[in-house]
């Protein structure tokens, strides 16, 4: 296998056997992991060329921004949690034990930036005003 294919297969793992359910629906679920390996394979050789850069890398940059932007959703939906939802907020021992934080950590990951951002995109105001106890993001 040619090394932009295994990246592509690391990147698309296969399903387990047993894993797809309807257990009838394997053959087409290996099917399309197949296409988005070919596909995949396709945009890192282009993009490494184009680039000059090497495709392993440019992989690693590319799960890093996912990684980052997963953790910008998580902050987000902390911030709507403990801010915006119903007339009391989520305790912060369930949220951090759901989001895989300290209850400390729930309550300093998120500040005035990630508030913003939920009331942009739900628009609406926090339910409470701010307690100035986690920085300013």
């Amino acid at each position: 296998m040619h090394p932009i294919e295994e990246l592509a297969a690391l990147r698309h793992p296969m399903p387990e056997p047993g894993t797809v359910t309807p257990e009838d629906c394997y053959a087409d679920a290996c099917e399309q992991v197949e296409e988005q390996r070919r596909n995949d394979a396709l945009n890192l050789e282009a993009a490494g060329l184009e680039l000059e850069t090497d495709p392993l890398l440019l992989a690693l940059d590319d799960l890093k921004a996912q990684k980052q932007a997963v953790d910008a959703r998580i902050r987000q939906l902390l911030a709507y949690g403990r801010e915006f939802h119903g007339s009391r907020p989520y305790q912060l021992e369930e949220l951090a034990r759901h989001a895989g934080y300290s209850p400390s950590g729930v309550r300093t990951a998120y500040g005035e930036t990630e508030i913003r951002q939920v009331a942009a995109q739900i628009g609406r105001e926090p339910n409470r005003p701010r307690r100035d106890t986690a920085g300013s993001r």
